[in-house]
């Protein structure tokens, strides 16, 4: 006789997702004592005005519940943060709210917006969580491939977007710049995109968290989706600290968008984390406010580091595609004789003491990332430089 004890007790819908490959890897980097490159977060702090701020927070009694939607000092800041950069002009009292990083934010769009059956388009590879969020609300993901191309860049065929939409398209779930390829969206890309929500009437949630991580020799800016026609009505813009600010850790993310949206949004996140972070956001409140010279020189050194790891990749013999955006860079391992990339990821670290992940695990089409790795690049030079030196053998062997 079966009884309950003898099953997993796991919902089916979340059976398929196990321990993240980011857990696996970062693992195998402690127990081999390889450099890490494979999950994404700095190893250095953030700017000292925002530190300083924080502990100032702690200190002067900042540490109980903040409001649900966010301190009003955080909440305005993202505003004027969005009018500054991007044009775009949000009610800091009805159209933000502050969430447990852009995971949450995801999460809690998601599950605001979708009922068990809708589709959510989506482009893969995609960053891990969005399938799983999506399966939580019971929805069904529609992905579209991004395939590298001649140049080394990542596209995709507007036929096969076309193709994805339908009557259950509820929304479409973007990421520019987009982790982990680094592809930064083109324009002409958006307006498809665009003209699509439009046609189906469908929401946009725009996970742009990279906003600030685009290069000098990127083939288009960041254009956020919610500054085409039509489209900030229906789009929820979301964003973080972590990444621009380096404090991963902190988790101090938001959701921008139109009242109902953004409303639909708390609704959920209320009974996911309640609220969150409060000594912190007002420390992120300041740090937005910072000025050009920190996200200028912000992206410049990070764009300094892309580039030498890639010089450090592509003498260790990979085939290195091209990176416009964020902190990561792919290659193919075809060259070094890689044929999957969870085995040669899993082998590297005995091989030359480098951590990598493989980015087939972001993907349905497990075939069109089979022999793809992604490396971050957001460390200090130094440890960069130990990475490069490791990785060299590669080649050498």
């Amino acid at each position: 006789m079966t009884t309950t004890t003898d099953v997993d007790p796991l919902v089916a819908r979340m059976r398929p997702f196990g321990t993240t490959i980011f857990a696996e890897m970062s693992a195998l980097a402690v127990r081999t004592g390889a450099v890490n490159l494979g999950q994404g977060f700095p190893d250095t702090d953030g700017p000292p005005e925002m530190l300083a701020a924080a502990a100032e927070a702690l200190r002067t009694g900042q540490n109980q519940y903040p409001p649900g939607p966010g301190i009003p000092a955080l909440r305005a800041a993202v505003a004027a943060h969005q009018s500054r950069f991007w044009g775009l002009e949000y009610d800091p009292d009805g159209e933000i709210v502050v969430t447990a990083g852009a995971t949450e934010a995801v999460a809690a769009a998601v599950l605001a917006l979708c009922e068990p059956g809708d589709e959510v388009v989506c482009f893969e590879p995609y960053y891990d969580s969005y399938a799983a969020s999506i399966a939580l609300a019971g929805a069904v993901r529609r992905p579209v491939t991004l395939r590298p191309t001649d140049d080394g860049r990542y596209a995709f065929d507007p036929a096969a977007l076309r193709a994805v939409f339908g009557p259950r398209t509820r929304l479409v779930l973007l990421n520019s710049p987009h982790n982990p390829t680094g592809k930064v969206f083109t324009p002409a890309e958006l307006a498809l995109v665009a003209d699509l929500c439009r046609e189906h009437d469908a929401y946009a949630v725009t996970d742009e968290v990279y906003e600030h991580l685009v290069y000098t020799d990127a083939e288009s800016p960041h254009v956020p989706l919610a500054t085409l026609p039509g489209m900030r009505e229906r789009t929820l813009r979301i964003s973080s600290a972590g990444k621009t600010f380096s404090c991963t850790g902190w988790k101090v993310g938001w959701a921008s968008g139109p009242g109902a949206l953004v409303s639909a949004v708390l609704r959920v996140k209320q009974f996911l984390t309640f609220v969150n972070a409060s000594p912190l956001q007002p420390a992120v409140a300041v740090a937005l406010a910072l000025g050009d010279d920190y996200f200028d020189g912000f992206r410049a050194d990070l764009q300094a580091r892309r580039d030498q790891l890639v010089g450090g990749l592509t003498d260790a013999g990979f085939d290195v595609l091209a990176t416009q955006g964020t902190y990561f860079v792919t290659a193919d391992v075809t060259a070094l004789g890689g044929r999957d990339g969870v085995d040669f990821c899993r082998s590297l670290p005995e091989r030359c003491g480098v951590v990598a992940v493989p980015t087939q695990v972001f993907y349905d089409d497990v075939e069109a990332g089979r022999r793809l790795v992604r490396f971050a690049f957001c460390k200090r030079p130094e440890v960069l430089a130990e990475a490069v030196t490791r990785l060299r053998r590669l080649s050498a062997g």
